[in-house]
């Protein structure tokens, strides 16, 4: 269907956060509403906690005053979860788990309260399960979402440049003590399998190491690096880590494992690894901070409410133009939108050639490698 057509049968919509808070989503919430009501004429109502909301039918009007005032709030105001997938969705049967598609129900809820679409703010696990509801016939509208910046099709996630903002300061701050003590100190950010986060966080605070999923570490090489600035009278080091870092020929370091997800891995616990090994190879002394989830937190910065924004008024210009089951997308700088289907399940990984890398290796930082 082509999207300069207006759809008139559309009169009320759903939006829903799913996945991992990130700031900005609150932002998107605002831009999705007030646009839906001030430009189509449409009821919003908001679900609640993500699809587990969809999946116990925990859905709610939302009126103008409700979006207001929460441009600059951290968090989403409808709650998230990301342990609800209608397609694999975890039941407790007499104390055992059980795995259920619980797709027909989603339905039957957004059928009963008369919701002709859903605006799902999210990433890539989410477009996995928006990309469900939509082969079972609900028109879903995805916004990306992630401070990993890792959704396919997207050069910019709204929350990613909060993140690097976030952990940076974190690292300047990490940098005095580390001068003050004269200790190598091993700062792991998040991301998961993609080292956007990392690159962009240890470019901007100056990291003398930067390790990321991309590029598999050689420990030897790492501790050689470190040796040298050492020798050099450098009596400090700094290396910015992502959690999906991983040794060449070795394996990332799972922290915990939550049976009750659709993704049950959870990542953390390399800067720890990476401490006992170099102190262990360097008889140098290392301090590992593992920054976690206050990166996820806070207020996002201008320009994440400014994406945000945008990214909430396209998701409602495709859909009242005939769009269906499309992600918006940012690409080349501009806005456009890319089949949900194509990305559900993909992650977009830091090329080796990327310019952020060949800039950063050109002014001397290592990755291990």
């Amino acid at each position: 269907m082509p999207y300069n057509v207006l759809m008139p049968t559309i009169k009320r919509i759903g939006v829903l956060t799913g996945g991992g808070d990130c700031p900005g989503l609150n932002a998107v919430i605002r831009a999705v509403t007030k646009t839906a009501m001030h430009i189509y004429g449409l009821e919003v109502y908001g679900i609640e906690d993500g699809f587990l909301g969809l999946i116990q039918n925990r859905m709610r009007p939302l009126s103008w005053n409700d979006v207001s005032n929460i441009l600059t709030l951290g968090g989403t105001i409808l709650g998230t979860s990301n342990q609800a997938n209608p397609q694999h969705f975890a039941l407790d049967r007499g104390g055992k788990i059980a795995w259920t598609d619980v797709t027909d129900r989603v339905y039957d809820h957004l059928r009963a309260n008369e919701i002709d679409a859903v605006v799902c703010i999210g990433g890539d696990g989410t477009m996995t399960g928006a990309a469900n509801l939509i082969n079972h016939g609900i028109n879903c509208i995805g916004v990306p979402k992630t401070i990993d910046n890792d959704l396919e099709g997207c050069e910019r996630t709204f929350g990613f440049e909060t993140a690097v903002h976030t952990a940076s300061e974190c690292l300047d701050k990490i940098h005095t003590t580390a001068m003050s003590h004269h200790r190598v100190m091993v700062v792991e950010v998040m991301g998961r399998n993609a080292g956007w986060l990392a690159l962009h966080t240890g470019v901007a605070s100056g990291s003398d190491i930067i390790l990321m999923p991309e590029i598999p570490y050689d420990l030897d090489k790492v501790c050689e690096v470190l040796h040298k600035r050492s020798r050099a009278g450098k009596r400090f080091s700094i290396m910015c880590v992502s959690e999906g870092s991983k040794p060449k020929g070795g394996d990332v370091v799972v922290l915990r494992r939550v049976e009750t997800s659709p993704d049950p891995i959870r990542l953390g616990g390399i800067a720890n690894k990476l401490v006992a090994d170099i102190e262990a190879a360097t008889k140098l002394e290392a301090r590992a901070t593992i920054l976690g989830h206050i990166q996820r937190g806070g207020s996002p910065t201008p320009g994440d409410r400014v994406l945000a924004t945008m990214f909430g008024y396209h998701a409602l210009d495709l859909l009242m133009h005939g769009a269906e089951g499309q992600l918006v997308v940012l690409s080349g700088g501009k806005l456009g939108a890319v089949p949900i289907e194509s990305v559900a399940g993909k992650q977009r990984t830091v090329p080796l050639d990327d310019p952020l890398v060949l800039a950063a290796r050109a002014v001397g930082t290592d990755f291990g490698d």
